[in-house]
């Protein structure tokens, strides 16, 4: 989880008032309700939205969301997320990434659905996949190298892609590089914002993928 460091405010000048000295206390419980009452707010925003396929028609609804991105980030300035605990199996909650919302829609042309979205991230091995999966069998996910570049921020290199179903594989290209920053981290959801100005909403599964 995301550090949290409880710190006091030094006022301007001394002062022997009791109450001005409860003012100027900044706990760490403090900013861990507000947190609490932010994330409750953007998982209420992004409940019924299919994982981001009704936002694409819905700009208010997005407006929305995207603001309460931005008051969870603000919470977690200062915050290191690119730790051991961004390693993890994380799965799609809502997204703005449009090659990703466009496979989960059409999956059905080629008479399948889309299963769980994931980041499968391992931070000491320095790797990262991309998965999305098509019950019963199918697979698609793209490998990818990864550095961690500052507190938040994340760099990556697509390295190969693979579309597997029962009894075939089909590999692809690699095609691509970028960064991602974790602005939002605890034991059950994490926030992204990246290179393209897309955001992910992905909350821990409840299993690990593997290949």
């Amino acid at each position: 989880m995301a550090t949290c460091l409880p710190f006091r405010a030094i006022p301007s000048k001394p002062s022997s008032s009791s109450s001005s000295s409860r003012a100027a206390k900044i706990t760490c419980s403090s900013v861990t309700a507000q947190s609490r009452l932010a994330k409750q707010d953007l998982l209420a925003l992004i409940a019924d939205q299919d994982r981001g396929l009704k936002t694409q028609a819905d700009p208010a609804r997005r407006a929305s969301i995207i603001t309460a991105i931005d008051a969870l980030a603000d919470l977690g300035k200062g915050t290191v997320t690119t730790g051991s605990d961004l390693s993890a199996t994380w799965r799609l909650l809502w997204t703005t990434e449009k090659e990703q919302l466009f496979i989960i829609q059409n999956a059905s042309v080629f008479g399948t659905r889309a299963g769980d979205v994931l980041q499968v991230i391992d931070v000491d091995r320095k790797v990262l996949n991309n998965v999305i999966a098509f019950p019963p069998d199918g697979v698609f996910f793209v490998r990818s190298s990864i550095e961690v570049a500052s507190p938040q921020r994340v760099n990556f290199r697509f390295t190969s892609a693979v579309l597997r179903g029962k009894s075939w594989e089909f590999p692809l290209p690699p095609f691509g590089q970028g960064w991602f920053e974790t602005v939002y981290l605890d034991d059950e959801i994490r926030v992204v914002k990246d290179i393209r100005e897309d955001y992910l909403v992905v909350d821990r599964a409840p299993y690990a993928w593997t290949e």
